[in-house]
């Protein structure tokens, strides 16, 4: 493990509980008659985590949140607003919407903290897309133009997941977590994975042939998954993180005693 971890407090390694960062997200909001912009969580994530064992924090994107990676077992990077296409060469299609190059540059800086560290990492839908353009790879901005359907969002009046079977690549890590019971993707984007950035590798694909999970081949546990895992009971993906973070706490003990 890399040494920026090293000098975690004694008291959270006595502990025994992985503390899992989420990326946060911020929205407006109205609370007791007063608009604002708060800073937030999916709660599914945070129950989620917690129920595994985890410490979930929340990590706000701003200029060096990468300097908490060293107090960090895993982190967690959820869905959210389309990556600016500037990052992979694209201009703006006109469907791509919410970008914001400051929390997106403070995002990846985070990422590729983590990456550097060998912290676990779960990315969720722009999360997978995150990690990534992180990586060099690039995407489609709006899938409708590649399968000529909006399956993977559909376009209703209240919001709908779309629902794909997943084909796992034998042997993968998602195959390990899953086994014979392949889950249906619950899925809600519009973007998706263009060319697979260096080492990536693609496990999973929608029966389209989108590309559902990729993992990297040069890091101890770092998986992408395009589908909004959290908005159903499966938390095998989290508890998946949970496990691994655990094993990061360990290795984090043994390393600074």
């Amino acid at each position: 493990m890399n040494s920026v971890r090293n000098g975690s407090g004694s008291a959270r390694r006595s502990a025994g509980r992985p503390v899992v960062g989420i990326c946060a997200r911020t929205a407006p909001v109205t609370l007791q008659g007063a608009a604002m912009t708060v800073s937030l969580a999916f709660q599914a994530h945070v129950d989620m985590l917690a129920a595994a064992g985890c410490v979930p924090v929340l990590l706000p994107l701003l200029p060096g949140t990468e300097d908490a990676i060293g107090q960090l077992d895993g982190l967690l990077i959820p869905g959210g607003p389309d990556l600016d296409p500037a990052l992979y060469g694209g201009t703006a299609h006109p469907e791509t919407r919410g970008a914001d190059p400051a929390v997106d540059a403070a995002e990846l800086a985070l990422v590729e903290a983590a990456l550097g560290a060998g912290l676990p990492i779960l990315g969720i839908c722009r999360g997978m897309q995150l990690l990534n353009v992180q990586r060099g790879g690039t995407l489609h901005q709006h899938l409708p133009d590649v399968i000529g359907g909006d399956g993977h969002s559909p376009k209703t009046a209240a919001f709908t997941l779309g629902r794909y079977r997943l084909d796992l690549k034998p042997g993968s890590r998602i195959a390990g977590i899953f086994g014979d019971d392949i889950p249906e993707t619950a899925c809600h984007h519009h973007q998706a994975i263009d060319r697979i950035g260096t080492g990536l590798t693609a496990t999973a694909w929608s029966s389209d042939g989108i590309v559902e999970v990729v993992e990297a081949t040069d890091h101890p546990f770092a998986i992408g998954v395009q589908w909004e895992a959290g908005h159903t009971e499966d938390d095998r993906l989290h508890s998946a993180l949970a496990e691994a973070a655990g094993r990061a706490l360990r290795e984090t003990a043994r390393s600074s005693a």
